[in-house]
């Protein structure tokens, strides 16, 4: 199921990034005193009240400018609020309204989405006499806040939850929705195009809604799924390095509606930062993953060329090594037919439960070979363990001392786990008891 998005802008240096940090529960953006330090979004998930939601930092919009750094990020704002459910407009108490408010304003109007308007630095009681100034953007009530004092922000977090639209009913038919990521002129379009060309049984086009991308349902033997295409940029942005940064909004949606990602990467280039960014995103969500090695065609060959290419790609990507890859060309169509037979398995290992008494006849053998470790002469004591979720995978184990579990025993348990139950293309969740403590995953 996709999180809500919730896009957050305003004018540079009016306290976004902060704002976020706040909400987000950690220093994810940075926060220093100079207009248009957050040249990119950033990303991260939120909850509350216990609704997941997904939060976008964005650059301050300067809605005039001729600076080109200013209106890129102008441009990446108007992409987020493309995209978002909810948007948080941010204005700084202490300068009062602005001109650039007011453009600002009528921008955001013309989204015809929720906008909840935001009055930062309010850091002392009272308001200021120019507060009222603010009813005129049009934008309804102004919500006084203090991001730095964290003042109001427990009543923005539940006007923000309860303008979620109502989420869908899960899709009953079960169809495998399968996206296509990656960096702009990878050949995520070739992609699309030859998949759709081999499995032709193609059922409708549907307009992604707001999400900026095209899902075609498409059926492949007995099988159902869905092809989430992010590779249109209708952006006026002229193609040179900077669109690079708009890939990986476009990419967030995408990911949250699917069940696998294909990360497309380009063999001519090798792993990129971007390709690392979108990565992690697919990766801390949980999704199936599939590295898609296009243009294998445009280079050259020797006796180790694709090991020697697997092994820096895994050097790279260290954090997703469960994940398998196909080196394809999309114009040739070399390997086109393994994509979609590795997402279907991938999607059915991402599902799959194992039985509680196998997994601890596991946990036993694998402490048996590699014992618990200790601090100060206390062991750490595994009392059982089940599994809890799926889509992804998720574990918990019922444990003395929670402290106690190093990151690299649970490393080592994981790969136990998958030695023996595969997992390929899907991470593993693992979540630690305490005596007591109650799974509420």
């Amino acid at each position: 199921m996709s999180k809500p998005i919730v896009a957050v802008v305003g004018r540079p240096n009016v306290g976004k990034s902060t704002f976020f940090n706040k909400i987000v529960g950690r220093r994810v953006s940075i926060v220093e005193d100079t207009p248009g330090v957050t040249r990119d979004r950033i990303y991260a998930e939120a909850e509350w009240r216990g609704i997941q939601f997904a939060l976008i930092d964005t650059g301050g919009i300067d809605p005039n400018t001729k600076d080109v750094i200013l209106s890129q990020m102008r441009e990446q704002a108007e992409i987020a609020m493309d995209m978002a459910d909810v948007i948080l407009f941010i204005v700084d108490g202490k300068d009062g309204l602005t001109a650039s408010d007011r453009e600002v304003a009528n921008m955001l109007m013309r989204t015809g989405k929720k906008v909840i308007l935001l009055v930062n630095k309010i850091d002392n009681p009272g308001l200021p006499e120019d507060f009222y100034d603010f009813y005129e953007l049009g934008l309804g009530e102004p919500i006084p806040i203090s991001s730095v004092n964290m003042l109001n922000l427990g009543d923005v977090l539940d006007m923000i939850v309860d303008n979620f639209p109502e989420l869908p009913a899960e899709d009953e038919d079960e169809s495998v929705k399968i996206a296509v990521v990656g960096k702009p002129n990878v050949g995520k379009s070739s992609l699309i195009n030859a998949l759709l060309g081999e499995n032709r049984v193609i059922v409708s086009e549907i307009a992604g809604t707001t999400r900026d991308s095209i899902d075609t349902p498409f059926i492949k033997g007995d099988d159902k799924y869905v092809l989430i295409d992010t590779a249109g940029i209708r952006r006026k942005s002229k193609v040179n390095e900077h669109i690079e940064r708009y890939s990986v909004i476009r990419a967030i949606a995408a990911i949250e509606r699917c069940d696998v990602c294909l990360l497309m990467i380009d063999a001519t280039e090798g792993v990129t930062e971007q390709d690392k960014k979108i990565a992690g995103i697919a990766h801390e969500a949980g999704k199936g993953m599939i590295v898609v090695v296009n243009k294998w065609d445009l280079v050259e060959k020797e006796t180790n060329t694709m090991k020697e290419f697997q092994k820096d790609m895994a050097n790279e990507l260290q954090f997703m090594s469960y994940a398998p890859s196909v080196f394809i060309s999309a114009v040739t169509k070399q390997r086109l037919t393994n994509v979609i037979d590795m997402a279907k398995v991938v999607a059915e290992k991402r599902a799959m439960r194992i039985p509680t008494g196998q997994l601890n006849s596991l946990i036993i053998d694998a402490v048996m070979m590699n014992p618990t470790p200790s601090d100060k002469g206390k062991h750490l004591k595994i009392y059982y363990a089940t599994q809890v979720g799926v889509k992804p995978p998720l574990f918990s184990f019922q444990v003395n001392k929670r402290d106690l579990m190093h990151f690299s025993y649970a490393r080592y348990l994981e790969n136990k786990i998958r030695a023996a139950f595969g997992f390929e293309g899907t991470s593993i969740k693992f979540v630690f008891r305490e005596k007591g403590e109650k799974d509420n995953d």
